[in-house]
C-alpha cells in the first residue's frame, strides 16, 4: 500500500482562489495543476497519496455560531476513520479561529490545536504506527485585511500564532512546519496565490520525506 498523507485544513488547503486572473481556469478555485496538495502528490511520487481534507471557512475546535460542524474535532474521529491508514496527518488550521465572532486569542487558538492533534493521536487510524502530525502554521492575515465578517484584531492574532504552533507542537511530540512565507494575495489579504500554493509544496515535498521514512 502506498504511504497515505492526510491534509487536513480550511480554504487555503480546498484552494480557494480570491483573484480569479491568478487561476489558470479563471474560477474561485485553483486547479489540479496549482493546488500545494496536488503539487505536494507530484512532487512526493507514484509512492505517496496525498487526500485534501479542506473546508472554507474550518477552525481547529471552536464551534461557529453561523454554520455548523466548521470545527474540525467535531468530525475528527469519522475523517480519520474514513481515510485510514493514515502514515502522516498534515494540518493547517488557525486563521478563521482569529474571528473577531469566536472570541479567542492566539494562546487559546494553540490550547485548540493541541486538543486536536491529541484526539488525532487517539484515533486507532495509524495501522498499528505511532501517531505522526505535522503542525503547519499558515501565514499571517495581512493588516489591510478588511472582511467586516472576519471582524477586527485578526492580524493581530494570526501573527502571533508561529510562537505558539511550535510550542504546542513540542508538547504533543507532532513536526511543525511555520509557513509564514509563502505569498497571500491583496484582494482579500487572506487567501493564497497561486506562488503560495507552489511555495507551499515546495516546503512539504522538502521535509515531508524525511517524515514518512
Amino acid at each position: 500500500m502506498k504511504k497515505h498523507i492526510l491534509c487536513l485544513g480550511d480554504s487555503n488547503t480546498h484552494g480557494y482562489c480570491a483573484d480569479p486572473s491568478d487561476c489558470a481556469d479563471g474560477g474561485i478555485r485553483f486547479n489540479e495543476e496549482e493546488r500545494w496538495t496536488c503539487l505536494l502528490q507530484k512532487a512526493l511520487g507514484e509512492e505517496v497519496l496525498v487526500t485534501e481534507e479542506g473546508l472554507s471557512g474550518r477552525t481547529t475546535v471552536f464551534p461557529d455560531p453561523l454554520h455548523e460542524t466548521m470545527d474540525a474535532l467535531t468530525v475528527l474521529y469519522s475523517l480519520l476513520k474514513s481515510h485510514e491508514v493514515i502514515d502522516l496527518l498534515i494540518i493547517m488550521l488557525g486563521t478563521n479561529d482569529t474571528k473577531e465572532r469566536l472570541g479567542v486569542n492566539a494562546a487559546c487558538i494553540a490550547i485548540g490545536m493541541e486538543r486536536l492533534v491529541r484526539k488525532a493521536q487517539s484515533v486507532d487510524c495509524w495501522g498499528g504506527r505511532a501517531p505522526n502530525i505535522l503542525i503547519v502554521c499558515p501565514p499571517p492575515i495581512h493588516p489591510e485585511m478588511s472582511d467586516p465578517a472576519m471582524g477586527r484584531g485578526c492580524d493581530v492574532k494570526a501573527r502571533e500564532l508561529s510562537p505558539y504552533y511550535r510550542k504546542t507542537a513540542e508538547l504533543v511530540g507532532a513536526h511543525f512546519i511555520d509557513a509564514a512565507q509563502c505569498e497571500f494575495n491583496q484582494i482579500d489579504h487572506m487567501h493564497l496565490t497561486r506562488r503560495g500554493h507552489a511555495q507551499l509544496a515546495q516546503l512539504l515535498a522538502q521535509a515531508v520525506p524525511g517524515l514518512l521514512a
